[in-house]
């Protein structure tokens, strides 16, 4: 039973080995539903093993002297993982008759797999079938242990994040057929199958191979479905009507004394209504149908899968909006799945897969009126049309040189076109209106002015990314070591990517402050407003450039089967990452990232019974293109302050007297970049170590448990600092003089380490470099994001009656730094968020990250009560999100001293730690029913799913900026931005053939 198996993170593949009776003359052939036979000789010990075997349904032939002896069908192979098909006594051709078909049920199979050393949660295409599920890779990936859904308030909702082992949610790679689908340009989600196409969908949570990085949080990996011999075609129709959809609720503004010298911004909202939710509703219908079969029986096959997925339904803004009004939205959601595999002989495989996916988002604006809470009809005005589109193309190679030695081959591109723009006639001419009911009420009549400007800010109509990549791996069977070695290289190119001010090039914000004799900001030479205290602020913002990056790997990697029981992986992975600006010049070049990666298990004995397993492991994350934007491009980003004495028809403000200067927060003036010096020229990537242990054990014949640690450090991280101020004090202190350099205004490094800068000198003679410790930025503490979790889990596979999982997680995910991102305010300036950039924001910053749950309960199952009904259901607890506060440092003689408002660590002049204070606990129960009647031979199946069943409204996160001005206290701070989704429920008719 000591075979050794190939199990790879992100595989598309997986393998049988087993045990016969060692006898001379015996071999085993493999044949899958297509055709696919390999055939390979039991060893003198009696073990055989097939590998790198494509997805199917196999059968499993033992074979003395060239006639089959024995054999065992239906056998499906779990991908990345082994399955053990072993014959127990000796068989001859004489007795062979009897033994022409015995059925191995996946059930009968060793529920625990000796082979792997990793932490990973496979859901096959029969499990999303049963269970009342969300119909995206996201969804699928929730039901892993430990994995939490990421904020909302990332991309204002556009993206799907899920966060692995308190990592940010950026830090994640998503795999199809075994190609990068991850998002390009943030890395914030990524591309998915057609629901009804997913053959297997992996969740890595850690502990994976040297094969794969570019990930330190976990990895979403799908595998499509394939032809085979017999075709097979079907369709679904899937139903969420409007009338079974229960609406969100309303949200009201808090009412909370504040303490002395505290004032809210509009006294007149304390307790009123903030948000109506009362007929927000929607209605979704799917569409989707797939056909697979032989053009060539035994040679050539094809599968496509279509869907269409359309949602329509009614969102109400809130009371502080622009527009205040029903946003009567439409989502589509298309995507199409086409694959071909050629069995160009027994040793030579082709696949080709291509892919279609396209997620929209359009609307347009009723008038809303809050007293009355009617609606006033059509404004004019459209909501925004968002439209990510992705295209890929993969070509996978695989060649069975001989019986131990395999040869792998991909290589696939992939085209992004990343489309947001507002269809609003003229809005060129209408700059946006931010917080309009904050306007003079003297000067506007008591009703704010806007115009039909909905949208803020804009991206270029060309937008998008390109990619390439190019794997090649080589696996060989020596005795008891399985070698394995390749390159893993990907190129990602973004054009004109990045956001601009929507309408005439700049938008207007207007302000009122609760004590108009304090200056706006004394750090920025921002005077008070002075009279009421009503004021405006323009905004002009621009970042679109084009940027690349080139990514680099080499592997090698030794699956050692020391004796019968203990299995060693033993691997070392180097990643080379490199960054180009819009001026195509390298910022960051990080090569020769030594990732060690070591796993171990033991089956205690020898009879899958009880596996106990460890794996210690680093993990490289590359900076995705992002980066570029706003760090190594240039960028325009500046505030103008004016008070005001009238405002005209489109809600501009006239009669202005400026109050100070054009000023930015970061120094964005649209100045050139040097490329050599706005990152670190002794940059180390971001990296984290991972430590796991643990044990999987079978209970009786039917039961499965287990539990396991894991504990996770991030060693060094990448964030922008941008108190550059510090580097000309360095200077004066080292007798140089900081003037005779181009300081940038932001630089990349890592947060606590010794960083050196390369410097262009005025006068062209060359560069100064200067070295920046901790303290030379003021900082009393390193970049920390500490993670440890405990497992536990309980599970019942399918029997063909039922099945059942329970997990509890136990964990603590603490430190000063969330990761790439920042959750709490939704900034995705991927390794660029406000924090480190400089030592004030990140004064009392320790605490609980955004993605900590304390407390994690999981379960899900399914109950075939007859041939024809099967329930099933999906439950989720879970502790709330940690809250934070985030204002000025009130009490101090500057209270923004670095221009960045309501930014700090500190509420009512205290110290405020993140997660001082949590969301509420998240609750959901999902359960469904399905119906198949037997006059149609189980082709024809009903369904009714009903999610969040008892109608939990909870916040998912709450508004952390605390105030608007020092002492102004934010109406709308600690109100729920985003909440769980309402009861709905889904109806569903599917027929296969």
């Amino acid at each position: 039973m000591g075979a050794t198996c190939t199990v790879f993170a992100q595989a598309t593949t997986g393998s049988i080995f087993g045990q016969a009776p060692a006898a001379a003359g015996e071999s085993v052939t493999v044949t899958s539903d297509s055709g696919f036979t390999r055939d390979v000789p039991v060893d003198a010990d009696g073990r055989y093993r097939v590998g790198n075997l494509p997805l199917g349904n196999y059968t499993v032939s033992l074979k003395r002297d060239g006639a089959v002896v024995d054999s065992r069908k239906n056998i499906q192979i779990k991908v990345g993982g082994a399955s053990d098909v072993s014959f127990a006594s000796a068989a001859t051709a004489a007795n062979a008759q009897s033994l022409e078909s015995v059925t191995v049920s996946a059930n009968t199979l060793p529920p625990i797999d000796t082979s792997t050393v990793d932490s990973r949660t496979v859901v096959s295409a029969q499990t999303l079938a049963r269970l009342p599920l969300g119909r995206n890779a996201e969804a699928i990936a929730l039901l892993a242990p430990g994995a939490v859904a990421g904020q909302s308030t990332l991309g204002n909702g556009r993206f799907r994040t899920v966060s692995f082992g308190g990592s940010g949610a950026s830090e994640n790679a998503y795999y199809i057929n075994g190609y990068n689908t991850t998002d390009p340009y943030k890395a914030l989600g990524g591309v998915g199958l057609p629901y009804g196409a997913i053959d297997q969908q992996e969740v890595y949570t850690g502990g994976y191979s040297a094969k794969y990085g570019r990930s330190d949080g976990g990895v979403i990996s799908q595998v499509g479905k394939r032809g085979t011999n017999e075709w097979h075609f079907g369709a679904q129709i899937l139903w969420e009507p409007k009338f079974a959809a229960s609406n969100p609720g309303s949200v009201y503004y808090g009412s909370r004394p504040l303490p002395a010298g505290y004032g809210y911004q509009d006294t007149s909202k304390v307790g009123a209504i903030y948000r109506n939710g009362e007929d927000n509703t929607k209605w979704t219908q799917t569409y989707s149908a797939y056909v697979g079969g032989p053009l060539i029986k035994d040679k050539l096959f094809f599968f496509v899968a279509a869907e269409a997925e359309k949602s329509e339904g009614t969102s109400t803004s809130n009371v502080e909006a622009n527009p205040v009004a029903n946003n009567h939205y439409t989502y589509n959601l298309p995507k199409i799945y086409a694959k071909i595999d050629w069995n160009i002989n027994d040793s030579n495989i082709l696949e080709l897969t291509g892919i279609h996916s396209t997620d929209e988002q359009r609307g347009y604006y009723t008038g809303y009126d809050y007293d009355t809470r009617t609606s006033t009809g059509r404004t004019g005005a459209d909501a925004d049309t968002s439209k990510i589109t992705s295209k890929y193309a993969i070509a996978k190679y695989t060649s069975y040189i001989t019986d131990d030695v395999t040869l792998t081959a991909t290589y696939a591109k992939g085209w992004t076109d990343d489309y947001l723009q507002n269809p609003t006639p003229d809005i060129d001419q209408q700059p946006y209106i931010y917080n309009p009911a904050l306007q003079n009420p003297a000067l506007n009549g008591g009703t704010p002015i806007t115009n039909l400007n909905s949208s803020q800010t804009t991206q270029d109509p060309r937008a998008g990314s390109r990619t390439h990549g190019l794997r090649l791996d080589l696996e060989w069977q020596l005795g008891d070591h399985h070698l394995a070695g390749g390159i893993d290289n990907m190129h990602y190119k973004g054009i004109d990517e990045g956001t601009l001010t929507s309408g005439p090039g700049y938008y207007w914000r207007y302000f009122h402050s609760a004590n108009p004799g304090t200056p706006i900001s004394v750090g920025q030479g921002i005077g008070a407003p002075g009279g009421d205290g009503y004021y405006v602020r323009r905004v002009v913002f621009s970042s679109v450039t084009n940027m690349s990056l080139d990514q680099r790997a080499q592997y090698l990697e030794d699956r050692w089967q020391v004796n019968d029981k203990v299995l060693l992986s033993i691997g070392l992975r180097n990643d080379g990452f490199k960054n180009f600006n819009d001026k195509n010049k390298p910022y960051v070049n990080n090569q020769a990232q030594w990732a060690p990666r070591l796993g171990a298990s033991w089956d205690v004995f020898g009879d899958s019974s009880l596996k106990i397993y460890g794996n210690l492991g680093r993990y490289y994350l590359a900076l995705p293109n992002n980066v570029a934007v706003r760090g190594a491009s240039s960028s325009t980003y500046t505030y103008e302050y004016f008070n005001y004495t009238g405002i005209d028809q489109n809600g501009r403000p006239t009669g202005l007297t400026q109050l100070g200067g054009l000023v930015s927060p970061d120094g964005e003036f649209g100045q050139p970049i040097d490329a050599q010096s706005v990152a670190a020229r002794d940059l180390k990537s971001q990296y984290q170590d991972e430590a796991i242990l643990g044990f999987d054990k079978t209970l009786g014949s039917d039961w499965v448990t287990g539990a396991k640690v894991t504990v996770r450090k991030l060693r060094t991280a990448i964030d922008d600092v941008c108190d550059t101020g510090k580097i000309a004090d360095k200077m004066t202190r080292e007798g140089l003089d900081p003037d005779s350099v181009v300081i940038p205004n932001c630089v990349i490094f890592n947060p606590g380490d010794t960083n050196t800068f390369s410097l262009a000198n005025v006068d062209g003679s060359g560069r100064t470099d200067v070295k920046m410790n901790q303290e030379d930025w003021g900082f009393t503490q390193k970049a920390k994001r500490s993670y440890y979790a405990l497992d536990l889990y309980l599970e019942h596979p399918f029997d063909g009656k039922w099945q059942g999982r329970l997990d509890y997680t136990f964990s603590r995910s603490y430190g000063n730094t969330e990761g790439q991102t920042k959750s709490d305010i939704g900034q995705t300036d991927i390794s660029k968020t406000q924090d480190w950039d400089s030592a004030e924001l990140m004064r009392y910053a320790n605490g609980l990250l955004a993605n900590d749950r304390t407390h994690q309960i999981k379960a899900y199952g399914a109950y075939q009560i007859t041939d024809e009904w099967l329930v099933s259901g999906n439950l989720r607890l879970a502790s709330g999100a940690p809250k934070s506060c985030l204002g000025f440092e009130d009490g101090e003689a500057d209270p923004d001293p670095i221009g960045y408002g309501s930014s700090y660590h500190n509420c009512n002049g205290m110290p405020s730690h993140p997660g001082d204070k949590r969301n509420p606990w998240y609750r959901q129960l999902d359960l469904a029913v399905t119906y198949r009647p037997s006059y149609f031979e189980g082709k024809l199946a009903f369904g009714l799913s009903v999610f969040n069943v008892t109608n939990e409204r909870k916040p998912l996160n709450s508004y952390a900026t605390y105030e608007a001005l020092p002492q102004t206290v934010l109406n709308n701070y600690g109100l729920g931005q985003y909440f769980q989704n309402p009861r709905y429920a889904r109806l569903t008719a599917t027929y296969d053939f």
